[in-house]
């Protein structure tokens, strides 16, 4: 039996970690946020890892105001990057596995190709920014450190695209969405599957598995046929006009393009990645 630490449980993947965790009678799962565990602090990291024998810890806490983060720059690099140094340490400590979570921010989203994991970071914001310092603290001090980046993710929990695009469709009768900013969705629920089947593999396969991983569901689309999509699949009526993105700034600059490539994932651990259309119709049924 292995002890799987989950940081940050309350945010949408932690949620989803718990929706799936019971596909994987091999792990016991230990779930905290900030009131459980303050990662920020190394004292109380260092002393919750004495107390129980963790086998990996999952980091699903972070700072991800996006917007906000561009005038709260302090917090959003304690919370991105300092406590990121801290689990990082400690795992490598008590030889733990920490399965980091990162962002397609860390592109400036200037390429036109997806984006693979030793292309050039460039960040456009301060949360980019955070999560990019965030990356090397923990490959840095912890060589064993998984990172996954990640992009555009969504689910039934917490606050996210799709939630708030099936509210605004059944509360007003038209809205505006970029369409100049492209990407690929990420059901939170595929994600979590995706870390808990690589811990499943880097425990039964020996090999050296660490460094920088990209997730996220198969396609590209942008945030105007995203919507679109959720307007199909829960039979809205609400009209949805495509603009531009300086027609809707925003003080974070957002990557134009932010494809990511998985193939490496998908070699490394075997992995079938859904579609993002496939995924967001079990997301909307769950709703």
């Amino acid at each position: 039996m292995k002890n799987i630490l989950v940081t940050g449980s309350n945010g949408q993947l932690g949620q989803a970690i718990k929706k799936v965790a019971v596909d994987y009678p091999g792990f016991t799962f230990i779930y905290t946020d900030f009131n459980e565990l303050d990662i920020t602090s190394e004292d109380a990291v260092r002393n919750f890892f004495a107390q129980q024998e963790i086998h990996a810890c999952v980091n699903c806490a972070a700072y991800t105001a996006v917007d906000k983060a561009e005038g709260e720059e302090d917090l959003a690099f304690k919370l991105n990057f300092e406590a990121v140094l801290n689990l990082a340490t400690i795992c490598q400590e008590y030889n733990t596995q920490l399965v980091h979570l990162s962002t397609d921010y860390v592109f400036n989203g200037k390429q036109n190709v997806p984006y693979v994991e030793t292309d050039d970071a460039s960040p456009n914001s301060i949360y980019g920014s955070s999560k990019l310092r965030g990356e090397g603290a923990a490959i840095g001090t912890n060589p064993d450190t998984i990172i996954v980046r990640t992009s555009w993710l969504y689910s039934e929990f917490g606050v996210n695209f799709v939630k708030r695009m099936r509210e605004l469709m059944q509360e007003k009768e038209s809205l505006n969405v970029v369409f100049d900013q492209a990407g690929t969705p990420t059901y939170a629920v595929d994600l979590a599957k995706a870390i808990l089947d690589i811990l499943t593999k880097i425990w039964d396969v020996s090999g050296n598995y660490g460094g920088v991983y990209h997730y996220s569901n198969e396609g590209v689309t942008s945030w105007y046929d995203f919507a679109l999509a959720v307007r199909e699949l829960t039979n809205a009526s609400c009209t949805v006009a495509p603009i531009t993105s300086d027609m809707y700034p925003t003080p974070a600059k957002r990557p134009a393009y932010s494809v990511l490539n998985k193939q490496k994932i998908k070699d490394t651990f075997g992995m079938q990645i859904p579609h993002w259309r496939e995924s967001l119709k079990v997301c909307i049924q769950q709703l």
